[in-house]
């Protein structure tokens, strides 16, 4: 089997689904800060139709460790779903939805579905390498920032 790059893979995905290629800003490893701690890699799955991000960080005392996989969904025999979309799977046994935007240097993660009362919104430099915002939801929320460290 061929090893592919993830510039190899990235590129791929131009041609593949073009969506998921708007989050091209989110490959790498992201130190976490604000409210949280630990890091977030982001990693084109082979093929480019898919991000995976892994995760492991403390949030209020508790150490959570996670993957999710980001992309279109494309159940079998339909066309694939216009938003991009994703399953988190946690440390917890939890499965959690959510919906990926990136517009301009804004990025939102809607828990669930768009529109939803829950939510990631934050904010990338020029340089793309810091992105600090806040997840919202009611009864609560925490600031969090990501600085890229490869």
């Amino acid at each position: 089997m061929e090893n592919k790059s993830n510039d190899q893979t990235a590129a791929q995905a131009t041609h593949s689904n073009t969506g998921i290629r708007s989050l091209e800003p989110l490959i790498g490893t992201w130190q976490l800060g604000g409210d949280t701690s630990g890091t977030v890699q982001y990693q084109w799955l082979e093929g480019g139709f898919f991000i995976l991000q892994r995760v492991d960080m403390k949030l209020f005392g508790n150490h959570i460790v996670c993957l999710e996989v980001i992309g279109h969904m494309k159940p079998f025999g339909q066309e694939a779903d216009e938003q991009i979309r994703s399953k988190v799977y946690d440390n917890a046994g939890n499965t959690l939805d959510y919906v990926y935007e990136l517009e301009g240097n804004t990025l939102t993660i809607w828990g669930g579905e768009k529109g939803s009362p829950a939510f990631f919104r934050g904010t990338f430099n020029e340089a793309g390498d810091f992105n600090s915002g806040e997840w919202v939801y009611p009864g609560g929320g925490y600031k969090s920032t990501m600085q890229k460290i490869q």
